[in-house]
């Protein structure tokens, strides 16, 4: 009987790791719907001056933001905080959307972007994001 028993143990164990697997299986789509989408620049899209569009709002890591803009004229790149700060051109690696309808989902922490055309960041075509 003994050994009886601890097949039923072993049994119950298996059940309970297929109740926490099952468990984290919905915690995670839970947190995938919370997720929120942000046009950037609201109905105006990216463009410039768009530098204080996030004051006032909150993010989440794995929020969307998504550009909307004109492809011929601007781009959106994924930039460091010096890069952000300088205006610089983007490293060689940097991460450059062209589509005019980009989706970028948020890292917890600054992102930041830019426009790499010639003086549209410094004409307020940046952002930096805080995602918590």
């Amino acid at each position: 009987m003994a050994a009886q028993g601890r097949g039923s143990a072993a049994g119950g164990n298996v059940a309970v790791v297929v109740g926490l697997v099952l468990l984290l299986c919905v915690l995670l789509q839970a947190s995938v719907a919370e997720s929120a989408v942000f046009n950037v620049g609201d109905r105006g899209g990216w463009s410039f001056n768009t530098n204080s569009w996030p004051t006032g709002k909150r993010f989440k890591a794995g929020d969307v933001l998504v550009f909307k803009y004109d492809a011929t004229a601007h781009d959106v790149v994924a930039v460091s905080a010096a890069g952000y700060k300088a205006c610089a051109k983007p490293a060689r690696g940097a991460k450059v959307y062209k589509s005019g309808a980009d989706r970028v989902t948020l890292a917890r922490g600054t992102n930041y972007f830019i426009c790499s055309v010639p003086g549209h960041c410094q004409s307020g075509m940046k952002i930096a994001v805080t995602a918590a």
